[in-house]
Parts: C-alpha cells; structure tokens; sequence
C-alpha cells in the first residue's frame, strides 16, 4: 500500500469536509474494496454504489452566549469563577436594584398622589387630608422590597 503524502491527507479530509451541507452523499465501494465518497452518483461504476442521507441539523447544539459579567440565574457564584470570587455582574444587577428601589421609595414619601390621601373632617370647611391605608402599603412594600434588595446585594458582594 502506497504511504500517503501530508498534502494528501488535507486534501481528502478538505473532500470529505465539504459534503457536510449536502443532503445526500455516496459511498462508492469497487471490487477491491477500496472506499471513496462523491457528492454526485457515479455513471458506469463497477461497484457497489451506497446512498448516505446526511441531515446537517443533526447532532447541533445551540449554546447559550457566555457573558463573563452577567449575572448567574438562581445563585450568586457564576461558572467558571474560583469560590469566593466576586462576579462584578451580580454585583452591578443588586446595586441597580437597590438604587432604583431607593429612589422610588423616596419619590412615594415625597410626592404623595392625589389618591394616597382621604379627607377627614367637615365637607363644608375644616377638612384635612390624611395619608390613606393603600399608601401605607404601598410605602411598606417598597421598604420591605428595599430590605431584601440590600441583603441580596451585601450575599453578592460577600467576597469583597
């Protein structure tokens, strides 16, 4: 059997290689048993001719994209991060939920709406307004959100 050269060996795989997005590929055997593929159906071929379906979605993956910073979903430490690393993703996430929680809490103590407060007093004079109960939850809810968000972040940035 002859040795086959390097440049021998490329260009086959380089051969082989490219058929992958066709649907169909042939095996060609001859009498001697020697085996060569072809994209096209040989004519007059003295051997056994073997058609070979190929689905070129078979056997793909698709990956999620990997983002060094982001945040893991359901933990604090990301993949790939030796333990106690800090990921400067999660960090950035909590600290912008703090903030923004923070601000809308201060927004909701300093500008009230109209429907925060009910009236209590005489209709015809003397009425003043009175921060509602909905208010208070409402404010409630921000602060407990807040307390959470700043015990998520302290649990993130546990390394630091």
């Amino acid at each position: 059997m002859p040795r086959m050269r390097p440049w021998t060996l490329a260009l086959a795989v380089a051969l082989l290689a490219g058929p992958a997005g066709a649907q169909t590929l042939y095996k060609l055997i001859d009498k001697n048993g020697k085996v060569t593929y072809s994209e096209k159906p040989p004519k007059d071929f003295d051997g056994k001719v073997v058609p070979l379906d190929i689905d070129p979605t078979r056997n793909t993956a698709t990956l999620p994209k990997y983002e060094p910073n982001a945040a893991p979903k359901g933990g604090i430490q990301a993949p790939g991060l030796p333990p106690g690393a800090v990921n400067a993703g999660a960090v950035n996430a909590a600290q912008e939920r703090v903030d923004a929680l923070r601000k809308q809490l201060q927004d909701a103590r300093a500008n009230p709406r109209e429907d925060d407060y009910d009236h209590i007093g005489n209709a015809g004079g003397g009425a003043r307004p009175v921060l509602n109960e909905s208010y208070r939850k409402r404010v409630a809810k921000l602060e407990d959100d807040l307390a959470k968000a700043e015990a998520q972040l302290r649990r993130v940035e546990g390394g630091r």
